[in-house]
């Protein structure tokens, strides 16, 4: 009697097991790395937009080199991905085909993106003003 309960104990463990493992913790995970994926792209987003703003406000014949740490999250889903700055966006590209995305960019005029952030080295914003027009640019450490 006693083994046939610790037989089924031990089936009704394997099964809800299987289950979880097999469905329910992939499409969690999936789902946390799309989140995380969205939220740090965001997060990119506003660093640029925040730095082309302040870039947008100096002088017309003002020359001005600035340098700006942004923290990012080394990993999604437990890999490294890139951020490129691509026509007035920012595209995150990751090697798991369910994390990804695109943020458009609030630009003010005359002021331009450029780069590529890799995510497992540090971060930077390198802002440039030079003759009335900026440029914000993607840079690694």
């Amino acid at each position: 009697g006693k083994a046939l309960e610790v037989a089924l104990l031990v089936l009704l463990v394997a099964v809800v097991s299987a289950s979880l493992f097999g469905a329910a913790v992939p499409t969690y995970r999936a789902t946390v790395g799309d989140e995380v994926g969205e939220r740090a792209l965001q997060h990119a987003a506003s660093e640029v937009e925040a730095a082309a703003a302040e870039a947008a406000a100096v002088g017309e014949h003002e020359r001005v080199v600035t340098t700006v740490g942004v923290a990012l999250p080394a990993t999604i889903r437990g890999q490294p991905y890139r951020i490129r700055a691509v026509d007035g966006s920012l595209v995150l590209r990751h090697p798991r085909s369910g994390v990804g995305g695109r943020a458009r960019l609030a630009l003010p005029a005359g002021v331009s993106t450029a780069g590529t952030w890799r995510s497992d080295r540090g971060t930077e914003l390198r802002v440039v003003v030079r003759d009335g027009g900026a440029t914000v640019r993607l840079v690694n450490r």
